[in-house]
């Protein structure tokens, strides 16, 4: 009976693969939408508050999905004597997964706070393309800590993408020593977010996205509150537009984007996974083109044509799958 099931498995992971990868390309595609909702937002709110909204939303969204009847755990195959093949699993709680989820909270919102610091001591185009550096960090602690290998194909792709979505943003690039401070937080925030990347996947072997997600969310949300209510003059939104762009922060972004890339971590590494959404700077630029009328060279064509390149060699290669 297993060798039939593993059989049957291994017949569909071409299409299991594909799936997930279209997956992963729609949380791209929504995430990249995160941009635009910020400068939205940023319209009537400081980043702080904007954060905040974007996580206590998020949690919302993520609590009632959660407890939805329709919201499933892992789907594993039941004892022979049921009749259901998809059933909740709930996992045991050891004092291990407790240290991962507060050491995760706590890497995620330290992520969020340096790059929205980041952002007021350099250049937005400094801050992007240094935190971008994010699938460095990821793949060599995968390497480091996890045991994670990686073959020479998935390095190429890895450079690749990596050049390309630098070339996107390198006209932009200022070197002064003024920005200094600033361009080394950013850099900080890349090895934050590879962090979370790296427990998010140990934990997503056991826990569902949902409960992830939702955990980070919460806890980001209670820590960012009394930093808002010191520094910010408003918290929430005033006009109905500000209230769209939080709204679908917190929903798109937060729960359904985040959610997405969270779950994907079960499948793929998080040196592939943090390597992929290097789409996310090219997809915002071309929904600005499309919203703002902003400008799309072909210099930006040639670079999104590489860093696809690079995540097909990086897949293909060893090192992409957990």
């Amino acid at each position: 009976m297993i060798e039939k099931v593993e059989f049957s498995q291994s017949q569909t992971k071409p299409a299991l693969d594909l799936i997930d990868l279209s997956l992963l390309l729609i949380a791209v595609m929504i995430l990249s939408l995160a941009a635009i909702f910020i400068k939205l937002s940023e319209n009537e709110l400081g980043p702080n508050a904007t954060i905040f909204n974007r996580l206590w939303i998020g949690s919302l969204a993520l609590l009632i999905w959660k407890a939805m009847p329709t919201e499933r755990g892992d789907r594993v195959y039941a004892p022979p004597n049921t009749t259901s093949l998809d059933y909740r699993v709930q996992p045991t709680w050891t004092i291990r997964d407790l240290a991962l989820f507060v050491v995760s909270c706590g890497i995620s919102m330290l992520c969020l706070l340096t790059w929205a610091w980041s952002i007021t001591q350099t250049s937005v185009a400094n801050s992007n393309l240094l935190h971008n550096l994010t699938p460095i960090f990821a793949t060599l602690g995968g390497w480091l800590f996890l045991g994670h290998l990686f073959d020479g194909r998935f390095l190429i792709g890895l450079v690749l993408t990596l050049a390309g979505a630098i070339a996107v943003g390198v006209e932009d690039l200022q070197v002064t020593p003024q920005h200094f401070i600033g361009d080394a937080v950013a850099l900080l925030s890349a090895v934050f977010y590879a962090g979370s990347f790296l427990i998010s996947s140990q934990l997503r072997s056991k826990f569902s996205a949902t409960t992830i997600l939702l955990c980070n969310c919460t806890v980001g949300a209670l820590l960012i509150l009394p930093i808002v209510v010191i520094r910010e003059n408003q918290v929430f939104p005033s006009s109905a537009t500000g209230w769209l762009a939080v709204i679908g922060l917190g929903v798109l972004c937060q729960a359904i984007g985040q959610g997405i890339v969270t779950s994907s971590l079960k499948n793929f590494s998080a040196g592939f996974v943090s390597l992929f959404l290097l789409l996310e700077p090219l997809m915002t630029a071309i929904f600005a083109r499309i919203l703002f009328a902003e400008r799309l060279s072909i210099f930006n064509w040639v670079a999104f044509f590489v860093i696809m390149v690079g995540i097909y060699l990086a897949k293909s290669g060893k090192g992409a799958e957990q």
